[in-house]
This record gives C-alpha cells, sequence and structure tokens, in this order.
C-alpha cells in the first residue's frame, strides 16, 4: 500500500538517524529552530523606485514571495514536512499568508495561499496575490473560512470533539481536498509582511496540525548609515527577517546556505523578472 499523500511523496531514503529523530522529537515544536537575520536590501529599494514608476501596483511583499518562491525551488528540502512520522516532499511550492479585510482592529483576517510554478515570475506572483488579497477585500469568504466559523459557533464539548476528529483525519490524509486546498497549514511557508504595518520581525509557533514548515516573517525596511572601508559616510537599507522551521527536514548547513540563497535573489532582483526555475549567476 503507497504512503504517498496528496499532496506529496512519500520519502523512502532518510538516514537512521532521521528515522529514530521523528520518535524522540515527534513534534514540530520539539524542534522548531530559530534564525534572525538583518539583509542588506539596498539593491532591493533602488529597485522598486524604478520598478514603481511602470508598475503602481508592485510592493515589497511581491518581491520577497517571489524571492521565497525562488530559494524554495532550488533549495527543494525547504519543501519537506514530517507528519505521522513519516517524511514528505510537496509537489507543489505554496505560499500561505492571512490579510485583512480592512486596516482596523476588529476587522476579519482570511487565510489564503497560492502555488508557485516554476514558470512563474515576479509579475505573475504579483498577479496572484493581488488576486487573492482583492477577493479577501471583497469579503468573500472561502469554504474553509466558513467552516471554521461554524466550528467555532459550536459548544465547547461539540468543538473540542470536532477538533479531535479533523486532526485525526489530518494525521492519515483523511481531509476533504476543498479544506486542504485552502487552509494556510498546508503551506510550503507561511508569510507575515509585518513591514507592512511598520513592525519589526517576531517568530511565530510552528503547529503539528497540517504540513506547514516554515514560518517567515518580514520585518519594516531600515535606513541606516556606516563607514565604508575608505572611512566615508554612506547609507545603506537593511530588513530583518524572522525564521522559525522545523529542524528535522533538514540540517543547519542546508538552512544556512538557502538563506544565503535568498539574501543573493534580494541582491539581484532583476533575476526576478525571470521565470522560478531561472538560476542566479554571479558577476565575478
Amino acid at each position: 500500500m503507497s504512503k504517498d499523500r496528496r499532496d506529496a511523496k512519500y520519502v523512502k531514503n532518510i538516514s537512521g538517524m532521521h528515522k529514530i529523530m521523528v520518535f524522540v522529537k515527534s513534534k514540530r515544536c520539539d524542534e522548531d529552530v530559530y534564525i534572525h537575520e538583518d539583509v542588506d536590501v539596498t539593491n532591493l529599494v533602488k529597485y522598486m523606485e524604478k520598478a514603481k514608476k511602470k508598475d503602481k501596483n508592485l510592493t515589497y511583499f511581491h518581491l520577497f514571495a517571489t524571492a521565497i518562491g525562488k530559494t524554495i525551488y532550488f533549495r527543494p528540502l525547504m519543501n519537506r514536512y514530517i507528519i505521522n512520522n513519516n517524511y514528505y516532499d510537496r509537489y507543489k511550492i505554496t505560499l500561505g499568508f492571512v490579510a485583512k479585510v480592512a486596516f482596523e482592529d476588529h476587522s476579519d483576517e482570511l487565510m489564503t495561499k497560492l502555488d508557485i510554478e516554476a514558470e512563474d515570475n515576479l509579475k505573475s506572483v504579483e498577479n496572484k496575490i493581488l488576486e487573492k488579497v482583492e477577493q479577501i477585500r471583497s469579503n468573500k469568504k472561502e469554504g474553509t473560512d466558513n467552516l471554521i466559523e461554524t466550528i467555532g459557533k459550536m459548544p465547547k464539548f461539540m468543538r473540542k470533539l470536532v477538533v479531535k476528529v479533523i486532526i485525526c483525519m489530518d494525521k492519515h490524509d483523511w481531509l476533504p481536498q476543498s479544506i486542504i486546498d485552502s487552509l494556510l497549514y498546508y503551506s510550503t511557508i507561511i508569510v507575515s509582511n509585518l513591514g507592512s504595518i511598520g513592525c519589526n520581525a517576531i517568530y511565530h509557533n510552528i503547529t503539528d496540525f497540517g504540513t506547514n514548515s516554515i514560518l517567515f516573517t518580514i520585518g519594516k525596511i531600515k535606513k541606516e548609515n556606516y563607514l565604508d572601508d575608505d572611512g566615508k559616510l554612506q547609507q545603506r537599507y537593511l530588513c530583518d527577517f524572522g525564521v522559525n522551521m522545523d529542524e528535522r527536514i533538514a540540517d543547519g548547513f542546508y538552512f544556512a546556505k538557502s538563506l544565503q540563497l535568498f539574501e543573493d535573489f534580494l541582491q539581484n532582483p532583476e533575476i526576478l523578472e525571470k521565470s522560478i526555475d531561472t538560476e542566479l549567476v554571479k558577476k565575478e
């Protein structure tokens, strides 16, 4: 009987240590590793200033989302997850995020996600995000949001029972496809753009529900003065990122190399205009 799930392929070639680790530390929160990084985004800011003259809808979130998609494409272990003590490689790269219906304290927050494919580029990712946000701004709740509201209105004992049933179905890949397709927790990576509200990056806990293994927060872009090698005062722009992930899907060296690749894409933003599967060739 196949161990594959609908959204991913069962991974057979796993080292003995990793096979044992899923039982020693069986929950994602047990292996939740945290990374904070301040990244020089000066080139990205310069690129944005020029690009905005041609495309007024372009935002930094579109740029970051495209760079994240490219990074995961070239670092496939970042698209892995563990559930029911088994390792799986996803068939698709999916990015999940939450958007508010309006910028008000009590407005609804709706979950959404989108697929990032090899032929995508900055423009197509931008269009996908704008379409999702427009749907949210129009207050068109997806089926999963309505389901959550319905469960939330149940008496406490019923909510507890229903959630237990859903968790069991999640573990065995029995949930309806409509829920998997729309629910945030079935994303490769969940991204929160805190910089859009003037906040710095934070760490956000991952959960054992669903298959998401990486949470990524984007802070605000800040201007910094520094002295160059010649002792001259210069300015640059920095953005902080907070990442936490299930360390069992890869080792620390792999994560570090992946983060470096992400930074390389931000340092060379023109590459984001090309398809996701286009490699970055650094100039000597």
